[in-house]
C-alpha cells in the first residue's frame, strides 16, 4: 500500500509543480509522476533534516518542502527532456 500511495502523491505533487511553473512544460506525465516522488522524498528528507517531519496537526512545513523540491525537479527535468527530446524532434 506504501507504494500506491506514494505514486499518488507523486502525482498530486507533480501535478502542483506544473501549475506552479509558468509556461508549458513538455515532458509526459510518466515522468511529471517519477519526479513528483523524488521531490516528496527530497521534501520529506530536508523536513527531517529541519526537525519538522512530525508535528502535531498537519505537517505545513513539510508538505511545503515536498512542494518547492518537486517544483526544482520537474523545471530541471523539464529542461533536460526538452534538451534530449527537443533534438530529436526536430531533426525529423
Amino acid at each position: 500500500m506504501g507504494w500506491l500511495w506514494a505514486i499518488i502523491v507523486g502525482f498530486v505533487l507533480g501535478l502542483l509543480a506544473k501549475a506552479i511553473l509558468p509556461g508549458k512544460q513538455h515532458m509526459p506525465l510518466w515522468l511529471t509522476t517519477v519526479l513528483g516522488i523524488i521531490g516528496g522524498v527530497a521534501g520529506n528528507s530536508l523536513a527531517a533534516s529541519f526537525g519538522i517531519d512530525e508535528t502535531k496537526g498537519i505537517d505545513w512545513g513539510r508538505h511545503a518542502l515536498q512542494i518547492a523540491a518537486a517544483v526544482v525537479l520537474v523545471f530541471l527535468g523539464d529542461l533536460v527532456y526538452k534538451m534530449v527530446r527537443g533534438n530529436k524532434r526536430e531533426m525529423t
